[in-house]
């Protein structure tokens, strides 16, 4: 089925946002806290990455909607759940063996399905506004909750935004959907829903399953049925740095991208591959995270006319990290693209540094003043499994594993998609 492009000149960029996202809130101890979402919001309006990108409240969202992705019995538990004193009442044990609700991952607070509902909400108003064609590219930060189950939460996640709305998109028409996930975690909740739908790439690059929950994402996780070909799993080992990392994305996704053809492309953002994340073990940058944030961009340019549906995701560095990343996210979805040595005005350090003193000490840190880590970016694209020339700053083991990394990806789903694991060029 053809999309309509929508106006020849719509180049113009959405933010979803509402400060009722900010009820998503676990336990004061808990490493999401979103805090991290109105510090990005307040660093992006400092920067000027906002002005005159308009603001879109998400959208109203109910069960028929929800149940496109989730199972009726789960949102009724989660609604159990919603009320503390009900579920404190005796249901407990029982929504935390079957629902995965009241874990330490994922415990219960009043009020969580409307809450996890505006989160939905917020990445269905930006599936809207693309689809709509009255905007190329939009971003909701409070989104990505990828590994929600249909039937159960897990890893801070309630219910998955991300493929509800893939979910709503292919009924609107759209049957080539391209989800790229770079979160230091496998998107394991959106591939299990499409792994078997030829109509949605699922590419996920993560640290590897071996060393980091949920312990999923390997190379032969390619997809199922009539989806073989369509799960792409690339994995990393702890400590790859933005060169290493850069090396792995460009020598695998542009390749499946570009075969796949997506009429739009979504991107969950998760910026916990970052060096100083508190839960993983990858090396990233924030310069190595604008990196691939803006690969993504590119890709939707040249193969999605430009269609580029952006959402957060995982990420515990509250106060020196996020903020920071995500700002560059929402520079490159509104293009008021922004120079790594951006510098960050005073004011704005001083609140964060304010807020940092009200969060547990468990997750404090103090803010960074420019836009940048000062990480090289400046990788040798993989030329094939015959070596190469070695990466200045990279040891030869590191390079070496990586480079097995990338064959290992290709060589199971390559040849599913009529491509030559072995070509640099394909």
């Amino acid at each position: 089925m053809s999309i309509d492009a929508g106006p020849a000149n719509a180049q113009s960029a959405a933010v979803i946002w509402s400060d009722d996202f900010l009820g998503y809130r676990w336990a004061p101890t808990h490493p999401m806290n979103p805090i991290r979402l109105a510090l990005t919001m307040s660093l992006s309006t400092s920067l000027g990455v906002l002005d005159g990108v308009p603001s879109i409240p998400p959208m109203a969202v109910d069960d028929r909607l929800l149940q496109t992705v989730h199972t009726a019995a789960y949102l009724d538990a989660v609604r159990s759940a919603s009320s503390v004193d009900d579920y404190v009442g005796g249901s407990s044990h029982v929504l935390e063996r079957l629902f995965g609700l009241g874990s330490v991952d994922n415990p219960v607070f009043e009020g969580m399905h409307g809450a996890a509902g505006v989160l939905v909400g917020g990445t269905m108003a930006a599936a809207a506004a693309i689809a709509s064609g009255s905007v190329r590219r939009a971003v909701n930060i409070g989104g990505g909750m990828h590994h929600a189950m249909p039937g159960h939460a897990a890893g801070f996640c309630i219910y998955n935004d991300c493929a509800v709305a893939i979910r709503w998109l292919l009924e609107q028409g759209y049957d080539r959907i391209a989800y790229i996930d770079i979160d230091a975690h496998h998107g394991d909740g959106v591939q299990k829903v499409f792994a078997g739908d030829p109509r949605v790439l699922t590419i996920s690059l993560h640290q590897h399953p071996a060393t980091l929950w949920p312990g999923s994402g390997w190379p032969e996780e390619v997809g199922e049925q009539d989806g073989r070909g369509s799960a792409v799993n690339i994995a990393l080992m702890p400590e790859t740095s933005d060169k290493l990392w850069l090396r792995a994305f460009n020598a695998i996704v542009p390749g499946v991208v570009e075969n796949f053809r997506p009429q739009i492309i979504v991107s969950q953002c998760g910026v916990d591959s970052h060096i100083q994340d508190p839960l993983t073990d990858l090396s990233l940058t924030v310069d190595g995270q604008r990196a691939a944030i803006y690969a993504m961009r590119d890709l939707a340019d040249k193969y999605s006319e430009g269609r580029w549906l952006a959402v957060g995701g995982g990420g515990y560095g509250i106060i020196n990290v996020v903020p920071r990343s995500w700002t560059h996210l929402i520079s490159a979805v509104t293009g008021a693209d922004l120079a790594p040595d951006t510098v960050i005005d005073e004011s704005w350090c001083a609140a964060a540094t304010a807020e940092a003193r009200m969060l547990d000490e468990t997750l404090r840190a103090d803010p960074v003043a420019v836009m940048t880590d000062g990480g090289e970016t400046d990788y040798l694209p993989w030329d094939g499994d015959g070596g190469g020339p070695l990466m200045d700053g990279i040891t030869d083991a590191a390079q070496t594993r990586t480079d097995a990394t990338i064959m290992a990806t290709r060589r199971a789903v390559y040849p599913l998609c009529g491509l030559d694991p072995e070509d640099p060029r394909d």
